[in-house]
């Protein structure tokens, strides 16, 4: 298997109590890889370990064969990362930031094209505090696609935005993993998780519960819908961590 992303034994700790257990797997090139889990499940904890903007505390990863931490100034040209939380400067205008960001790199697309397509064109002049939170989550998926990315990371990506944004990103998306782009993503919309990705992972309590594709998923559960299934492997885990810890 040709792997964009491999993570094998992945763990951190905060005050001896793990956020991340052992945490494996391998997303190929061209893939489509959601992250599942309740908030404090520990996804975006996942994210910051493999990037490795959080050291973990064990385990191994790599990203295009390369040491994310090592190879970092490499990767940053070819990976794009949309976190759940960005903090931009307020008094900059949607243009100004988008030629700073786009200066970062060697090959970058043309911001007015990616601006146009989640209907941010005509903010562009806007400042950024003067942006809703629809607007600045579109932004920040625009600025993690700027280096047309070979693989991209995107935590939350449509939290907040209306019916047809998050229609109009999944279109976009869906374009990019057809031209071969790796996508990983954190959602709590399985609406999404069915129309984006190829196979996921569920967390509780930092740990794996399931892997597989969504069909599988389903399949493993009494249920018919992935929203359904999702809820009982949460439930039925945290039920048995309960039991252990009584």
């Amino acid at each position: 298997m040709d792997s964009a992303i491999h993570v094998e034994k992945l763990s951190k700790y905060y005050d001896g109590i793990a956020a991340l257990l052992n945490l494996s797997l391998d997303v190929r090139k061209g893939e489509a890889f959601g992250l599942l889990g309740a908030n404090g499940a520990g996804k975006s904890t996942s994210i910051e370990c493999i990037l490795g903007t959080r050291k973990a505390d064990s385990g191994s990863v790599s990203i295009l064969r390369m040491d994310p931490i090592m190879n970092r100034r490499e990767l940053f040209q070819r990976v794009g990362v949309q976190f759940q939380e960005s903090s931009y400067p307020d008094r900059i205008r949607v243009r100004e930031l988008c030629e700073e960001i786009m200066s970062l790199y060697r090959h970058p697309i043309p911001y007015g094209n990616l601006l146009r397509r989640f209907g941010l064109e005509e903010k562009s002049g806007s400042m950024i505090n003067d942006l809703s939170g629809g607007q600045k989550q579109r932004l920040s998926v625009v600025l993690a696609l700027m280096m047309d990315p070979e693989v991209v990371f995107l935590d939350e990506l449509t939290t907040g935005l209306d019916v047809k944004a998050r229609r109009d990103v999944w279109e976009h998306l869906l374009e990019l993993k057809q031209n071969g782009t790796t996508i990983f993503l954190t959602s709590h919309f399985m609406d999404e998780v069915e129309a984006l990705c190829d196979r996921i992972a569920i967390l509780a309590h930092g740990r794996v519960i399931f892997q597989g594709t969504v069909k599988e998923a389903i399949e493993a559960s009494p249920y018919r819908t992935m929203e359904d299934a999702y809820i009982w492997f949460t439930e039925e885990e945290e039920n048995e961590h309960i039991q252990n810890n009584a």
